[in-house]
């Protein structure tokens, strides 16, 4: 009796020896990150291993604990270049985040320095701690580390740093809109980006905020930059109706002025398309917080 195949199984056959071909080529691997091009070249250091990539959905896995605030600012792609010094036994990790637009970059840059950092001029700005540096450059945040490295780390950190930021073509500036918050008592480097859930209000995004002490006052300045004039109307009357839910709002000129447990006395008017305000401003300093406004106000007309 003649065994063979029929048409049924030829095409079972055909389908099988597909799927094997299949097995045995090679995997397709993603096309390489674009941000492998702002790394260095390897002289000084030497890689101990292909950079890594991560993505929004996978960030969890080396950042587990912080990446919510990155992903709060849209981040995009974060690359990993672990190296061991040629001459030395210190390493250095090289973790370059892309957040998408310069604005992102500053807002989770501003949310991680402290005004007493020792600050460099590299990139837009850097500052360097024990045994890291890290810098805002367009729209990259750049975190470098560096170990068994002793009193040699700043050097050999901000020697990397330097040739990864001459790399990058375009660092860009500070955003604009901080030049609102200037003049007496204003705390250096104390400007931050918050883009969503501002001052913790779901209704207010696009925040910026500035620390001032002045009068024996310690107070913070704010920002919200609406896309409208319309826009800031109605996002000062929704964060009236908020405070005036929950005790009095003494309306004034263009806006007015309340009192909340965390935020102190509060003082809010609208400029334009944007909505301004001071707060944290303590019982009798009154008139230092009116004296805010009024400068934030005028300051906002000019941009």
């Amino acid at each position: 009796m003649r065994h063979g195949f029929t048409n049924a199984g030829w095409t079972l056959a055909a389908v099988l020896g597909a799927s094997l071909a299949a097995a045995a080529a090679p995997v397709q691997t993603a096309a390489p990150s674009p941000l492998k091009a702002l790394l260095p070249p390897a002289t000084e250091w030497k890689a101990v291993e292909a950079a890594r990539s991560y993505d929004p959905a996978s960030l969890f896995e080396y950042i587990d604990g912080a990446a919510e605030a990155y992903i709060g600012y849209d981040f995009k792609e974060l690359l990993v270049a672990d190296y061991q010094h040629a001459s030395s036994k210190a390493t250095l990790t090289a973790e370059l985040y892309d957040m998408g637009t310069a604005l992102n970059a500053f807002g989770i840059y501003g949310a991680e320095r402290y005004p007493q950092s020792q600050f460099l001029p590299i990139g837009v700005q850097g500052y360097l701690e024990e045994g890291a540096l890290n810098f805002l450059a367009g729209r990259y945040y750049i975190k470098l580390m560096c170990y068994e490295a002793g009193d040699k780390a700043g050097a050999l950190l901000m020697s990397y740093a330097g040739a990864l930021a001459s790399r990058i073509k375009d660092p860009g500036a500070f955003p604009g809109i901080l030049r609102v918050f200037s003049g007496e008592g204003l705390v250096a480097n104390s400007e931050k980006y918050v883009a969503r859930n501002f001052m913790g209000f779901k209704f207010l995004s696009r925040g910026f905020t500035a620390a001032f002490k002045r009068d024996g006052q310690e107070f913070e300045a704010f920002v919200v930059d609406s896309r409208t004039t319309d826009e800031a109307g109605a996002t000062l009357k929704l964060l009236a109706d908020h405070f005036a839910a929950a005790g009095r709002v003494e309306t004034s000129g263009p806006g007015f002025k309340t009192k909340d447990a965390y935020l102190k006395n509060v003082f809010v008017a609208v400029s334009g398309r944007r909505l301004c305000g001071v707060t944290k401003i303590k019982d009798g300093g009154e008139a230092t917080g009116w004296k805010a406004l009024e400068s934030l106000i005028k300051a906002l007309a000019g941009i």
